[in-house]
């Protein structure tokens, strides 16, 4: 009996369920994308090379005009990946009217910018406060102040709810938390990195980059393979050549960008603007020497080599991690947004850059490598800062600076350093 036969025999509701079935199956086994033509690869190469060489420059120049204004391009990025997320809920359930859903989102956006970057001046930039008796008063409620703006976002949204419409007020209302979550918060731990020196910015940022181009360069020339079904145009060619070419330029430019204090020191306020401290470089961008371990010792004097002890700048075994990272692990970040643009059908986020899409066309591996950055930073390489116990300091009361004060001499004298 033909298919067709058997579907006169069976009932509407059968059907439908077998239609929906044959699309489930669709979706979970997706078709790779034709081949391009010659013509239309060389073509969207050129236009992506042509595009790519103004958006370097472009990064470059606000790295050099200083970290506020790297601080503002964050911002502005993170604003614009909002929206370009946003509108994708938007447009899937335009046509139903929801009352103020645009505004609140975007009051949503206000309010978790207002907490995390309040966060960031509250510990870095305490000074700012001193002498201001209402900044002072912003400073210690900051967190109460965030909540209560959260709630008027949350009840404004309960009183929203429409008959009829509840599942997808809720499914959109956990859509803008889980937007807020991807692009507010990692870039929040981007500017965090970009505090503690624009080197903590700026290389994995660069490692990111290089993957991302030697990537494409050895998939468009040698890429035969296919890596993964959410991304027909990876390779394996492109993954493997992209992960060597990425850790010989991350070791190249660590022995470069060390050199310049403009980039290792953390960042400080002068009284005016956010300035680059003149700092000394710390342990990790200075020579140090350390023990190799019995045991490896051990091997390696089978092969007739005896070292005791090594010398390197801690940076450099940093750096390898971070390029591991960015070539192994990062990608995956472009993955999870080629599934999610599979899942909603679409090419790519954006228009805005022509030959690379919307911004999380680019943001999405630097989101999750200044995530990573971030957790790795604070986890093995930073330690308190004489900046850092400051901050708190000019927190406190006077009667407790006081306090801190003179014990903190009876401390120093029974050390006899007074």
């Amino acid at each position: 009996m033909s298919e067709e036969d058997e579907m006169q025999g069976d009932s509407p509701q059968s059907l439908r369920n077998r239609k929906k079935d044959r699309e489930e199956d669709d979706d979970s086994a997706p078709t790779p994308a034709p081949p391009q033509p010659p013509k239309n690869k060389w073509k969207n190469a050129w236009t992506r090379f042509l595009f790519s060489i103004p958006m370097i420059g472009g990064f470059i120049l606000i790295l050099w005009l200083g970290p506020f204004y790297v601080a503002l391009l964050v911002i502005s990025l993170q604003v614009k990946s909002f929206h370009e997320l946003m509108v994708i809920g938007h447009s899937k359930y335009s046509s139903l009217e929801l009352p103020w859903y645009r505004v609140l989102n975007w009051y949503f956006l206000g309010v978790a910018n207002y907490f995390f970057f309040g966060e960031s001046l509250t510990s870095y930039f305490r000074n700012l406060f001193v002498g201001e008796d209402y900044l002072n008063k912003l400073a210690n409620y900051h967190r109460f102040i965030s909540y209560w703006l959260y709630l008027g976002g949350f009840i404004a949204f309960v009183l929203s709810l429409q008959k009829k419409k509840y599942m997808v007020q809720f499914t959109l209302f956990g859509w803008t938390h889980i937007v807020l979550l991807c692009c507010v918060v990692q870039s929040h731990l981007i500017i965090q990195n970009c505090f503690e020196g624009l080197y903590w910015l700026l290389y994995p940022a660069s490692m990111v980059i290089c993957n991302d181009i030697m990537a494409y360069f050895f998939g468009f020339f040698f890429g035969k393979t296919p890596l993964i079904k959410l991304s027909p145009k990876k390779t394996w060619e492109g993954f493997i050549g992209g992960f060597f070419a990425t850790m010989v330029f991350g070791v190249i430019v660590s022995k470069t960008m060390y050199q310049f204090k403009h980039l290792i020191c953390p960042v400080e306020f002068d009284g005016s603007s956010l300035v680059i401290s003149n700092c000394d470089p710390g342990y990790v961008f200075n020579q140090q020497t350390f023990n190799v371990p019995s045991g490896i010792q051990g091997i390696l004097s089978l092969f007739g080599v005896s070292w005791s002890s090594v010398s390197l700048r801690p940076i450099h075994f940093h750096g390898a991690v971070m390029a591991m990272f960015a070539s192994l692990i990062a990608p995956f970040g472009g993955f999870f947004a080629s599934g999610f643009k599979r899942a909603f059908k679409l090419k790519d986020f954006g228009d805005l850059i022509p030959g690379h899409g919307g911004v999380i066309d680019r943001m999405d591996c630097q989101f999750l490598m200044g995530t990573f950055v971030f957790v790795y930073y604070y986890s093995f390489i930073k330690s308190v800062s004489v900046n850092s116990v400051l901050q708190i300091i000019y927190g406190m009361p006077g009667e407790s600076q006081m306090d801190l004060y003179n014990a903190l001499g009876e401390h120093l004298s029974s050390r006899g350093l007074l």
